[in-house]
Protein backbone atom coordinates (compact mmCIF):
# COMPACT_ATOMS: atom_id res chain seq x y z
CA UNK A 1 0.00 0.00 0.00
CA UNK A 2 2.95 2.25 0.97
CA UNK A 3 4.66 2.06 -2.19
CA UNK A 4 1.58 2.27 -4.36
CA UNK A 5 0.52 5.54 -2.39
CA UNK A 6 4.45 6.47 -2.81
CA UNK A 7 4.46 5.84 -6.82
CA UNK A 8 1.07 7.19 -7.61
CA UNK A 9 0.90 10.76 -5.68
CA UNK A 10 -2.16 11.88 -6.92
CA UNK A 11 -5.61 11.70 -5.42
CA UNK A 12 -6.99 8.93 -7.73
CA UNK A 13 -3.88 6.80 -6.79
CA UNK A 14 -3.78 7.72 -2.98
CA UNK A 15 -7.81 6.64 -3.03
CA UNK A 16 -6.68 3.52 -4.92
CA UNK A 17 -3.83 2.84 -2.16
CA UNK A 18 -6.22 3.31 0.67
CA UNK A 19 -6.62 6.64 1.41
CA UNK A 20 -9.98 6.97 0.12
CA UNK A 21 -11.22 6.51 3.87
CA UNK A 22 -14.00 8.53 2.87
CA UNK A 23 -15.16 6.88 -0.13
CA UNK A 24 -24.39 9.59 -0.06
CA UNK A 25 -31.83 12.15 -0.04
CA UNK A 26 -31.35 10.56 3.86
CA UNK A 27 -34.04 8.70 5.05
CA UNK A 28 -36.92 10.49 6.31
CA UNK A 29 -37.81 7.63 8.73
CA UNK A 30 -36.29 3.92 7.78
CA UNK A 31 -36.14 4.02 4.01
CA UNK A 32 -34.09 5.18 1.14
CA UNK A 33 -37.08 5.15 -1.82
CA UNK A 34 -36.24 8.65 -2.59
CA UNK A 35 -32.66 8.88 -4.07
CA UNK A 36 -31.68 11.93 -5.69
CA UNK A 37 -31.05 10.91 -9.09
CA UNK A 38 -33.51 7.88 -8.93
CA UNK A 39 -32.29 6.15 -12.02
CA UNK A 40 -36.08 5.47 -12.61
CA UNK A 41 -36.88 3.69 -15.86
CA UNK A 42 -37.31 6.58 -17.91
CA UNK A 43 -33.19 6.49 -18.06
CA UNK A 44 -33.23 3.24 -19.14
CA UNK A 45 -35.02 1.68 -21.52
CA UNK A 46 -35.36 -1.31 -23.47
CA UNK A 47 -38.67 -1.07 -25.09
CA UNK A 48 -38.13 0.01 -28.57
CA UNK A 49 -37.13 -3.04 -31.05
CA UNK A 50 -35.00 -4.30 -28.10
CA UNK A 51 -32.96 -1.36 -28.01
CA UNK A 52 -30.95 -0.52 -24.75
CA UNK A 53 -30.02 2.77 -23.29
CA UNK A 54 -29.21 4.18 -20.03
CA UNK A 55 -28.18 7.80 -18.29
CA UNK A 56 -25.02 7.68 -16.03
CA UNK A 57 -23.97 9.97 -13.19
CA UNK A 58 -22.25 12.47 -15.97
CA UNK A 59 -25.60 12.78 -17.73
CA UNK A 60 -24.08 10.95 -20.89
CA UNK A 61 -26.98 8.51 -22.48
CA UNK A 62 -25.51 5.52 -23.67
CA UNK A 63 -27.48 3.69 -26.25
CA UNK A 64 -27.17 0.53 -27.87
CA UNK A 65 -29.28 -1.71 -30.57
CA UNK A 66 -29.78 -4.31 -27.80
CA UNK A 67 -29.27 -4.33 -23.87
CA UNK A 68 -25.52 -5.80 -23.79
CA UNK A 69 -24.50 -9.25 -22.87
CA UNK A 70 -20.71 -8.48 -23.33
CA UNK A 71 -20.03 -6.12 -20.27
CA UNK A 72 -16.48 -5.24 -18.46
CA UNK A 73 -16.66 -3.81 -15.14
CA UNK A 74 -15.15 -2.60 -11.98
CA UNK A 75 -14.81 -5.54 -9.80
CA UNK A 76 -17.01 -4.13 -7.07
CA UNK A 77 -19.43 -3.12 -10.28
CA UNK A 78 -19.74 -6.52 -11.15
CA UNK A 79 -20.03 -7.56 -7.73
CA UNK A 80 -23.26 -5.72 -7.08
CA UNK A 81 -24.77 -6.68 -10.19
CA UNK A 82 -24.07 -10.37 -9.36
CA UNK A 83 -26.32 -9.97 -6.53
CA UNK A 84 -28.78 -8.81 -9.07
CA UNK A 85 -28.43 -11.99 -11.01
CA UNK A 86 -26.58 -10.02 -14.17
CA UNK A 87 -23.02 -11.89 -15.02
CA UNK A 88 -20.59 -9.63 -15.99
CA UNK A 89 -17.42 -11.91 -17.47
CA UNK A 90 -14.97 -9.45 -17.37
CA UNK A 91 -13.12 -7.31 -14.97
CA UNK A 92 -10.89 -5.17 -13.78
CA UNK A 93 -9.34 -4.34 -10.06
CA UNK A 94 -8.80 -5.77 -6.87
CA UNK A 95 -10.55 -9.14 -7.83
CA UNK A 96 -7.63 -12.06 -7.04
CA UNK A 97 -5.38 -11.96 -3.80
CA UNK A 98 -2.11 -12.99 -4.10
CA UNK A 99 -2.96 -17.04 -3.20
CA UNK A 100 -5.70 -16.76 -6.50
CA UNK A 101 -8.27 -16.34 -3.85
CA UNK A 102 -11.57 -13.91 -4.13
CA UNK A 103 -10.49 -10.29 -2.93
CA UNK A 104 -12.87 -8.66 -0.45
CA UNK A 105 -14.23 -6.48 -3.49
CA UNK A 106 -15.13 -9.52 -5.76
CA UNK A 107 -18.34 -9.95 -3.11
CA UNK A 108 -19.46 -13.38 -4.33
CA UNK A 109 -18.72 -14.20 -7.75
CA UNK A 110 -16.68 -17.60 -8.51
CA UNK A 111 -12.99 -15.21 -9.79
CA UNK A 112 -12.04 -18.42 -11.15
CA UNK A 113 -14.48 -17.77 -14.47
CA UNK A 114 -13.40 -14.00 -14.28
CA UNK A 115 -11.57 -12.75 -17.61
CA UNK A 116 -9.51 -10.17 -15.39
CA UNK A 117 -8.30 -7.26 -17.27
CA UNK A 118 -5.79 -5.50 -14.70
CA UNK A 119 -5.86 -6.96 -11.08
CA UNK A 120 -3.51 -3.67 -9.52
CA UNK A 121 -3.86 0.28 -9.78
CA UNK A 122 -2.93 1.44 -12.98
CA UNK A 123 -2.94 -2.16 -15.02
CA UNK A 124 -5.30 -2.36 -17.64
CA UNK A 125 -4.34 -4.82 -21.10
CA UNK A 126 -6.46 -2.86 -23.61
CA UNK A 127 -4.99 -5.61 -26.18
CA UNK A 128 -7.18 -8.40 -24.38
CA UNK A 129 -9.89 -5.94 -23.67
CA UNK A 130 -9.88 -4.90 -27.22
CA UNK A 131 -9.72 -9.29 -28.00
CA UNK A 132 -12.59 -9.56 -26.00
CA UNK A 133 -15.33 -7.25 -27.85
CA UNK A 134 -16.65 -5.45 -24.87
CA UNK A 135 -20.23 -3.87 -25.79
CA UNK A 136 -20.29 -1.98 -22.57
CA UNK A 137 -17.87 -0.80 -19.61
CA UNK A 138 -19.76 0.51 -16.19
CA UNK A 139 -17.74 1.09 -13.43
CA UNK A 140 -17.52 3.92 -10.50
CA UNK A 141 -16.49 7.51 -9.95
CA UNK A 142 -14.87 8.94 -7.15
CA UNK A 143 -14.78 12.49 -8.36
CA UNK A 144 -17.13 15.37 -10.26
CA UNK A 145 -15.34 15.24 -13.20
CA UNK A 146 -16.23 12.24 -14.57
CA UNK A 147 -13.31 10.09 -14.04
CA UNK A 148 -13.63 6.52 -14.14
CA UNK A 149 -12.21 4.54 -11.42
CA UNK A 150 -9.31 1.92 -11.92
CA UNK A 151 -9.60 3.15 -15.93
CA UNK A 152 -5.57 4.25 -16.35
CA UNK A 153 -4.94 7.98 -17.24
CA UNK A 154 -2.49 6.72 -19.82
CA UNK A 155 -5.07 4.03 -21.81
CA UNK A 156 -8.06 6.27 -21.27
CA UNK A 157 -8.76 7.19 -24.45
CA UNK A 158 -8.02 3.91 -26.38
CA UNK A 159 -10.29 1.91 -23.49
CA UNK A 160 -12.79 4.85 -24.36
CA UNK A 161 -12.90 3.90 -28.03
CA UNK A 162 -13.84 0.15 -27.61
CA UNK A 163 -16.57 0.49 -25.86
CA UNK A 164 -18.99 3.32 -24.79
CA UNK A 165 -19.23 3.56 -20.67
CA UNK A 166 -21.43 4.09 -17.45
CA UNK A 167 -20.01 5.59 -14.58
CA UNK A 168 -22.01 5.91 -11.10
CA UNK A 169 -20.86 8.43 -9.23
CA UNK A 170 -20.10 7.59 -5.46
CA UNK A 171 -18.88 11.08 -4.51
CA UNK A 172 -20.18 13.93 -2.05
CA UNK A 173 -23.50 11.77 -1.32
CA UNK A 174 -25.06 9.74 0.57
CA UNK A 175 -25.02 5.72 -0.41
CA UNK A 176 -29.11 5.11 -0.71
CA UNK A 177 -28.16 7.33 -4.20
CA UNK A 178 -25.60 4.80 -5.14
CA UNK A 179 -27.58 2.13 -4.35
CA UNK A 180 -30.54 2.82 -6.00
CA UNK A 181 -28.23 3.73 -9.50
CA UNK A 182 -27.21 0.01 -9.50
CA UNK A 183 -30.58 -0.86 -8.95
CA UNK A 184 -31.92 0.55 -11.81
CA UNK A 185 -29.13 -0.05 -14.07
CA UNK A 186 -29.25 -4.07 -13.07
CA UNK A 187 -32.46 -3.17 -13.93
CA UNK A 188 -31.89 -2.07 -17.19
CA UNK A 189 -29.40 -4.88 -17.88
CA UNK A 190 -32.50 -7.23 -17.49
CA UNK A 191 -32.59 -8.65 -13.54
CA UNK A 192 -35.51 -9.39 -12.32
CA UNK A 193 -36.14 -6.69 -8.77
CA UNK A 194 -39.34 -8.68 -7.77
CA UNK A 195 -37.85 -11.25 -7.08
CA UNK A 196 -38.07 -12.42 -3.81
CA UNK A 197 -34.07 -11.87 -2.52
CA UNK A 198 -33.74 -8.45 -3.94
CA UNK A 199 -36.82 -7.15 -2.28
CA UNK A 200 -36.11 -9.34 0.54
CA UNK A 201 -32.23 -7.34 0.73
CA UNK A 202 -33.96 -4.23 0.22
CA UNK A 203 -36.01 -4.67 3.26
CA UNK A 204 -33.56 -5.69 5.13
CA UNK A 205 -31.33 -2.77 4.42
CA UNK A 206 -34.27 -0.96 5.87
CA UNK A 207 -34.40 -2.42 8.97
CA UNK A 208 -30.55 -2.19 9.49
CA UNK A 209 -30.62 2.00 8.87
CA UNK A 210 -33.73 1.48 11.74
CA UNK A 211 -31.56 -0.27 14.00
CA UNK A 212 -28.65 2.06 13.28
CA UNK A 213 -30.45 5.21 14.07
CA UNK A 214 -31.96 3.69 17.45
CA UNK A 215 -28.59 2.55 18.23
CA UNK A 216 -27.28 5.96 17.56
CA UNK A 217 -29.90 7.85 19.21
CA UNK A 218 -29.31 5.68 22.43
CA UNK A 219 -25.72 5.89 22.83
CA UNK A 220 -24.99 9.96 21.25
CA UNK A 221 -21.71 9.76 23.24
CA UNK A 222 -20.04 6.89 21.60
CA UNK A 223 -17.60 8.44 19.35
CA UNK A 224 -16.36 6.31 15.88
CA UNK A 225 -13.28 6.75 13.88
CA UNK A 226 -12.62 5.35 10.35
CA UNK A 227 -9.45 4.69 9.76
CA UNK A 228 -6.92 2.68 7.91
CA UNK A 229 -3.13 1.92 8.08
CA UNK A 230 -0.19 1.00 5.97
CA UNK A 231 3.31 0.64 7.28
CA UNK A 232 4.56 3.72 7.58
CA UNK A 233 0.78 5.72 8.32
CA UNK A 234 -2.36 5.67 9.97
CA UNK A 235 -4.82 7.45 8.23
CA UNK A 236 -8.32 8.96 9.61
CA UNK A 237 -11.76 9.89 7.20
CA UNK A 238 -13.26 12.81 6.87
CA UNK A 239 -16.87 11.80 6.78
CA UNK A 240 -18.12 14.94 4.14
CA UNK A 241 -17.34 13.02 1.16
CA UNK A 242 -17.88 9.10 1.46
CA UNK A 243 -21.32 7.68 0.28
CA UNK A 244 -20.94 5.29 3.54
CA UNK A 245 -20.08 7.32 6.18
CA UNK A 246 -22.30 10.82 5.21
CA UNK A 247 -25.23 7.98 5.65
CA UNK A 248 -24.13 7.09 8.88
CA UNK A 249 -24.06 10.80 10.35
CA UNK A 250 -27.74 11.48 8.41
CA UNK A 251 -28.45 8.32 10.99
CA UNK A 252 -27.30 10.25 13.92
CA UNK A 253 -23.96 8.39 14.07
CA UNK A 254 -21.19 10.10 16.04
CA UNK A 255 -18.28 9.86 13.95
CA UNK A 256 -14.96 11.61 14.80
CA UNK A 257 -14.21 14.18 12.26
CA UNK A 258 -10.40 15.71 11.75
CA UNK A 259 -11.06 19.53 10.78
CA UNK A 260 -11.53 20.62 7.46
CA UNK A 261 -8.44 22.45 7.41
CA UNK A 262 -6.19 19.32 8.05
CA UNK A 263 -8.56 17.45 5.51
CA UNK A 264 -7.77 19.85 2.51
CA UNK A 265 -4.31 18.49 2.23
CA UNK A 266 -6.09 15.20 0.74
CA UNK A 267 -8.78 16.69 -0.55
CA UNK A 268 -11.43 16.25 1.83
CA UNK A 269 -10.52 12.59 2.71
CA UNK A 270 -8.31 12.15 5.34
CA UNK A 271 -5.43 13.00 7.52
CA UNK A 272 -2.30 11.94 7.68
CA UNK A 273 -0.56 10.57 11.16
CA UNK A 274 2.26 8.73 11.81
CA UNK A 275 2.06 5.71 14.20
CA UNK A 276 3.41 8.13 17.09
CA UNK A 277 0.34 10.37 16.59
CA UNK A 278 -2.46 7.77 16.01
CA UNK A 279 -3.42 8.24 19.87
CA UNK A 280 -4.72 12.29 17.89
CA UNK A 281 -8.16 11.70 18.46
CA UNK A 282 -10.66 9.51 20.98
CA UNK A 283 -12.58 6.90 20.23
CA UNK A 284 -14.96 4.14 21.39
CA UNK A 285 -14.96 2.13 18.49
CA UNK A 286 -12.96 1.78 15.32
CA UNK A 287 -13.97 1.02 11.96
CA UNK A 288 -10.97 -0.41 9.92
CA UNK A 289 -10.21 -0.02 6.08
CA UNK A 290 -10.67 -3.96 5.11
CA UNK A 291 -9.23 -3.85 1.49
CA UNK A 292 -6.06 -5.66 0.79
CA UNK A 293 -4.55 -2.83 -0.10
CA UNK A 294 -4.78 -1.64 3.43
CA UNK A 295 -2.96 -3.16 6.75
CA UNK A 296 -5.55 -5.27 8.41
CA UNK A 297 -5.64 -4.62 12.48
CA UNK A 298 -4.22 -8.29 13.57
CA UNK A 299 -1.36 -7.24 11.04
CA UNK A 300 -0.52 -3.75 12.68
CA UNK A 301 2.33 -4.05 15.24
CA UNK A 302 2.92 -0.41 16.51
CA UNK A 303 2.79 -0.67 20.48
CA UNK A 304 0.91 2.63 20.12
CA UNK A 305 -1.94 0.95 18.14
CA UNK A 306 -2.04 -1.70 20.73
CA UNK A 307 -2.45 0.94 23.38
CA UNK A 308 -5.71 2.79 21.80
CA UNK A 309 -8.53 2.40 24.34
CA UNK A 310 -10.77 1.09 21.84
CA UNK A 311 -8.21 -1.56 20.50
CA UNK A 312 -7.12 -2.40 24.10
CA UNK A 313 -11.08 -2.78 24.49
CA UNK A 314 -11.80 -5.07 21.14
CA UNK A 315 -14.10 -2.61 19.84
CA UNK A 316 -12.22 -1.91 16.61
CA UNK A 317 -15.10 -3.59 13.16
CA UNK A 318 -13.96 -3.68 9.42
CA UNK A 319 -15.22 -1.31 7.61
CA UNK A 320 -16.12 -1.79 3.59
CA UNK A 321 -14.25 1.59 2.84
CA UNK A 322 -15.06 0.98 -1.12
CA UNK A 323 -19.09 -0.39 -0.40
CA UNK A 324 -20.63 -3.37 -2.84
CA UNK A 325 -23.34 -1.08 -4.24
CA UNK A 326 -26.17 -4.10 -3.63
CA UNK A 327 -28.52 -4.11 -0.49
CA UNK A 328 -27.15 -7.65 0.46
CA UNK A 329 -23.72 -6.31 0.87
CA UNK A 330 -24.08 -2.99 2.49
CA UNK A 331 -26.56 -4.50 5.06
CA UNK A 332 -24.05 -6.59 7.15
CA UNK A 333 -21.89 -3.18 7.23
CA UNK A 334 -24.85 -1.61 8.89
CA UNK A 335 -25.81 -3.96 11.09
CA UNK A 336 -22.17 -4.74 12.72
CA UNK A 337 -21.81 -0.87 13.02
CA UNK A 338 -25.46 -1.17 15.21
CA UNK A 339 -24.13 -4.07 16.89
CA UNK A 340 -20.93 -2.10 17.90
CA UNK A 341 -22.48 0.85 19.08
CA UNK A 342 -25.43 -0.82 21.09
CA UNK A 343 -22.84 -2.60 22.97
CA UNK A 344 -19.32 -0.62 23.18
CA UNK A 345 -18.14 0.56 26.28
CA UNK A 346 -17.35 4.42 26.85
CA UNK A 347 -13.85 4.44 26.52
CA UNK A 348 -12.96 7.65 25.09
Amino acid sequence: MSNARASHFTRRGLLAAGGALGLGAALAACGDDDAKSGGSGSESAGTESGAWAFKDDRGTTVKLDAVPTKIVAFVGVAAALHDYGIDVKGVFGPTKTKDGKADVQAGDMDVSKLTVFGNVWDQFNVEEYAAFGPQLLITTMFDDAGTLWYVPEASKDKIAKLAPSVGISVYDRQITEPLQRMWSLAESLGADMTAARVKESKTAFETAATRLRAAAKAHPDIKVLVGSASQDLFYVSGSNLSIDLEYYKALGVNIVEPPAGVLKASGGWYESLSWENVDKYKADVIMMDDRTSATQPADITEATWKKLPAVKAGQVIPRSTEPILSYAKVTPQLTALAEAIENAKKVS
